[in-house]
This record gives structure tokens, C-alpha cells and sequence, in this order.
């Protein structure tokens, strides 16, 4: 526009100077053929539109002859209620997963450390010094039930002292009476496991001498002189009293048979005294809590277990000890 005009401007001068300079008196039909200024631009398209339009887009390029992007990499923002556009989060997908992934795992430290049985984590830090220890819970660190299972395993099987060398079980067995008729019943006994013959051996071999001991009269409480004597002041025991008692023995006894992980033994007890069922029981204590594991033993009843009568083969587990 300003061309436009400027150049107007300077062709209205030239005419004015050239009529000036001649000796022709100026009049005003002589500056009527001068342009005028609205002459040069149209009442419906101004012209200088041509020209703005490339030199705006010319200007919107950077020095690096790119054009400006910025209403395509500045963010888009709203507007709130109060008029100021609202600030965007500042995170990614992927920031907001690796947050989340972070919080899950803190979390789980944190019921770890605050959770953790104490016992648990005694256990892990002996295991640190103790080879012995770390091979009996193997992979089982980090899990406390399956700690637990594999210590009391390990428990029942050698003691508390992990050095001692035991093949029994320090859990105390089960003691129930069904029926018991002293004068002909079975006493049943319930293993860990099916008896080696080692087993088989050992525990035939304490009802033999159990046996042994009854059918020679030792469970005879009517001749009982020491049971309640001190031996602080050299007690005096009276053989004649001794022999003059009625004696008291047991009568029969059968072959110690096991199927499986169950054994039995008949026996009669004839006139001796019950308290050697409780003999029987204390021998049987120190031999399940050191040599071998039993579960429960069981006086009186027919069939216990899985136990079939007239099984005899040792195909099929069936072992026993000659008394």
C-alpha cells in the first residue's frame, strides 16, 4: 500500500515540476489529469493482499529454513474455571508404569521386613555360618512354611541337636487302649515308615526281654520293699518276705509280625501286675526317641491299619522277629 501511494506521490510530482518549469500559466484543468491517490487502490480487492500473504509465510520460517512448528510441539492446554490454562501431568505412560512397578515392590519389602517370622530370619542368618543347617532348608530360604516343614523333619528324625547322630523321632508317640484284655489281646505299634531289619530287630528284641522279665516274675507289686525306701540309709530288704509272695508272671506270648508300617504281638499277662505296661512304655519311649520313630501304640483291638490275616509273604512286606 505504502508503494502504491509513494509512487502516486512521485508521478504527481514530475507533472507538477514539468508544468512549473514552462511558461504555461498552471490552471486547475491541468491537475486534473493528475492521479490521484484512491485512484490506485480498488474498492474491492486491496492489492497488497498479494503480497502479504507469501511474505508472512516467509517470515514464519526459522533461520534454518524450517518452518515454525510451534503450534504443533507446545502442548495443548485448557482452560479452567478460572481462566489460566491447566498445567499438564509432566509423565509418560511408561513413568507412570515404572512408578507403579516401584510402589509394588516397596510394598512388598515393607511385609517382608514387618511380617517376617522371627524364627525365619534367625534361621537365614544361621545359615550363613552352619553348612549342615543350609542343606536341610536347601531352597526352602525366603518361604517360612516350607522351612518350617523341612526343620521339623529334620527334628523328628535326629533331635533338636542337629550334630547328634539319631534315627529316631523326638515327637512322642500316641498311647490309646481299645478293649484291652490282659489275659489275651494284641499290642499294636505304628511306624514312621516300613521297618528296615535293623528295626525289626531292635523292637522284637525289647518285647522279647520284656517278655523275659514278666515270665520270670518281675511285675510283682506285692513285693515292692525298696519302691518307697531311701537309699541314703542303707536300706534292708527281707529276702524271706521276697520268696513267700505269690509269684506273678506272664503266660504266652506270639511272634512280633509287621506289614508295612504297622507290627503287633499277642500277648497274655497272666498274674503279673499292670504296671509293667508301663515298663513296656518307658522302654519304648527311649527307643522311638533314639533309634526307631513310632507314631502310636495301640493295646487291644482286632485290625488296625491295613492289616490282612494270614499275609505271610515277604513279597509283600510282611516281616517278623521269633520270640
Amino acid at each position: 500500500m505504502e508503494t502504491s501511494c509513494a509512487y502516486a506521490r512521485c508521478t504527481s510530482f514530475t507533472r507538477w515540476k514539468e508544468l512549473s518549469s514552462s511558461s504555461c500559466s498552471l490552471s486547475a484543468a491541468q491537475f486534473s489529469a493528475m492521479p490521484q491517490y484512491n485512484a490506485f487502490v480498488p474498492t474491492s480487492r486491496k492489492p497488497w493482499q498479494h503480497t502479504v500473504l507469501p511474505v508472512v509465510a516467509v517470515a514464519k520460517r526459522d533461520f534454518r529454513g524450517n518452518v515454525d512448528q510451534d503450534a504443533d510441539t507446545v502442548p495443548s492446554t485448557s482452560e479452567g474455571s478460572s481462566g489460566k490454562p491447566a498445567k499438564g501431568s509432566g509423565t509418560t505412560a511408561r513413568g507412570r508404569r515404572l512408578l507403579k512397578v516401584r510402589e509394588e515392590k516397596r510394598k512388598r519389602d515393607h511385609e517382608r521386613l514387618h511380617n517376617y517370622p522371627a524364627w525365619a530370619k534367625v534361621l537365614e542368618d544361621a545359615c550363613k555360618n552352619d553348612s549342615e543347617l543350609r542343606a536341610v532348608l536347601g531352597d526352602s530360604i525366603g518361604n517360612p512354611d516350607l522351612m518350617r516343614k523341612k526343620v521339623e523333619e529334620r527334628v523328628r528324625t535326629r533331635g533338636r541337636d542337629f550334630t547328634k547322630a539319631k534315627s529316631g523321632s523326638v515327637l512322642a508317640f500316641k498311647v490309646t487302649f481299645r478293649d484291652f484284655n490282659p489275659l489275651g489281646s494284641n499290642i499294636w505299634f505304628e511306624l514312621f515308615g516300613s521297618p528296615t531289619d535293623r528295626d525289626v530287630d531292635l523292637l522284637g528284641s525289647v518285647i522279647q526281654s520284656w517278655y523275659v522279665m514278666g515270665r520270670l516274675g518281675a511285675f510283682n507289686s506285692a513285693n515292692l520293699q525298696l519302691a518307697s525306701s531311701s537309699m541314703e540309709y542303707d536300706p534292708i530288704y527281707d529276702a524271706d518276705k521276697g520268696s513267700k509272695v505269690m509269684p506273678s508272671s506272664f503266660h504266652d506270648i506270639s511272634d512280633v509280625e509287621f506289614q508295612d508300617n504297622w507290627g503287633r504281638v499277642w500277648v497274655d499277662m497272666g498274674t503279673a501286675d499292670f504296671f509293667s505296661i508301663d515298663v513296656l512304655l518307658n522302654c519304648l519311649t527311649v527307643l522311638s526317641s533314639e533309634y526307631l520313630g513310632i507314631q502310636q501304640v495301640v493295646f487291644g483291638g482286632r485290625r488296625m491299619g491295613d492289616w490282612e490275616e494270614g499275609m505271610t509273604s515277604p513279597e509283600f512286606g510282611y516281616k517278623s522277629f521269633k520270640i
